[in-house]
């Protein structure tokens, strides 16, 4: 393990250990001030998510884009201090700290037996919306994690999500995609963050008018199991509570071959990632390279991710 991925890994463990322990007000005052710390540096991550927003609001001047990007750092941030808090919070809490609109799709999703997909984009805290579902609606799901480095830090993942009532697949392995099916088959709940293709082999889609990739799965997965699949996106507003909205179900075409059909449920998953995210910029983490003309230029450019 390098001396980078050991600072990671305390840097992560003092943050479930010690954050968790602060009074709500410290701890939404430490995030912010940390992430205005962070803008101000103006990180590759930053300058990433900035580039990011660009696309999403093409309209935007520089003035507005660093406002964006302040916002978006602020609730970037936000999610790590309620995820490193989540483990503390009581049912009620829990409970009451997600407010989705249109929830009607998944819980009559579920009761119908037949499987259900929600697919996310980073938007918003996905680990406190699924905490929500497992203990407001008392339904347990399947998830998958990337793989990160080192080890240690995701094991740490794990356990943390796995404690919020998760069951948490690897993301390499080749075995995910067929316990997912099998659940799904089962008449269980399956959660996916599903905008960024970690494969380089995804469905090329139209976003915010321009290529990029997104995974094939949530399109695979429903037109193997005849599951349900919901797109979903979350924001936060000035209040303690998280909103979100259950998109109508994509539905799988009745015509075509099996990758035509994945091609046009991606998209339809795409344009709805998008139509959230227009609405709530600023609650998009994307830090990371997305469109393709950007991940074309990752050897030239190489101090942006």
């Amino acid at each position: 393990m390098s001396a980078q991925e050991r600072l990671a890994d305390a840097l992560y463990g003092l943050g479930w250990s010690t954050v968790k322990k602060l009074p709500e007000p410290v701890a939404v005052r430490l995030g912010r001030t940390v992430a205005d710390l962070a803008w101000k540096r103006r990180g590759k991550g930053v300058r990433r998510l900035e580039s990011n927003y660009a696309r999403v609001v093409p309209e935007a001047s520089p003035e507005r884009l660093a406002e964006l990007s302040r916002a978006g750092m602020r609730s970037y941030l936000r999610y790590w201090m309620e995820s490193f808090r989540l483990p503390a919070w009581s049912a009620e809490r829990v409970r009451g700290g997600f407010d989705p609109k249109d929830v009607h799709y998944l819980t009559d999703g579920i009761a119908s037996d037949q499987g259900v997909i929600l697919a996310l984009p980073h938007m918003g805290n996905w680990d406190l919306a699924g905490a929500w579902v497992t203990t407001k609606l008392e339904t347990p799901f399947t998830t998958v994690a990337e793989r990160l480095r080192p080890e240690t830090l995701y094991d740490r993942f794990v356990a943390y999500r796995e404690g919020l009532g998760m069951e948490v697949l690897p993301h390499t392995g080749g075995t995910a995609f067929a316990t997912l099916a099998r659940r799904l088959r089962d008449g269980g709940l399956v959660c996916l963050v599903a905008e960024r293709d970690l494969s380089a082999s995804g469905v090329e889609v139209d976003f915010f008018g321009d290529l990029t990739r997104m995974p094939a799965g949530p399109a695979l997965l429903a037109q193997q199991t005849g599951a349900l699949l919901l797109p979903v996106t979350l924001w936060y507003d000035d209040s303690p509570v998280m909103r979100g909205r259950v998109h109508p179900p994509i539905e799988v075409p009745e015509t075509g071959t099996r990758a035509e059909k994945t091609s046009v449920m991606t998209q339809a998953l795409a344009d709805a990632f998008a139509t959230g995210i227009a609405d709530h910029p600023e609650d998009w983490h994307m830090l990371q390279r997305l469109w393709l003309a950007d991940l074309e230029t990752r050897a030239s450019d190489g101090d942006l991710r």
